[in-house]
């Protein structure tokens, strides 16, 4: 029975879309327990869109500390900022969806159930640039707290 906690608590801990993830760094907001468990904290992760080359993302959420936190079991407020920038020649592959749904990019559990954060994709190729918006499936009175960044698309064979 505890392999089986194990491995759901590590499923739900880590980023989902098998994309790539990488910390960049955290700042501790409280402290929790004296010290003794981790602090809350804001954590800055970087992302690259897998149908979207030469854009990177950044994204920065609340992690609640403590020992739920520790364990997996707390659920992390629906608090984040979102951020992108070009890395290189951006290209948006013909595999990218179009359409008002976007498509998912990112998604990162932020309690054990029913919780996410997710990140999509929109292209506006009326105006050549790439929406991200980085939103949370629990609703917060009645509505996502949500996020926008915009990467334009330059260059031949850009778009």
């Amino acid at each position: 029975m505890r392999p089986l906690l194990l491995a759901m608590l590590l499923i739900a801990a880590s980023p989902a879309l098998g994309q790539e993830t990488k910390e960049i760094g955290h700042v501790n907001t409280a402290l929790t327990n004296l010290g003794l468990t981790r602090s809350h904290r804001v954590v800055i992760e970087r992302f690259d869109d897998p149908e979207v080359s030469g854009v990177s993302c950044y994204i920065s959420q609340a992690r609640t500390g403590g020992v739920s936190g520790m364990v997996g079991l707390a659920e992390d407020p629906a608090r984040f900022g979102l951020s992108c920038t070009t890395t290189g020649p951006v290209r948006v592959t013909e595999g990218a969806r179009r359409g008002e749904r976007g498509e998912r990019v990112y998604e990162s559990n932020t309690s054990l159930f029913f919780k996410e954060t997710r990140v999509h994709r929109f292209l506006d190729e009326e105006r050549g640039v790439v929406v991200y918006m980085a939103w949370s499936t629990k609703l917060v009175d009645g509505s996502p707290y949500n996020a926008v960044a915009v990467v334009p698309i330059r260059g031949p064979g850009g778009r």
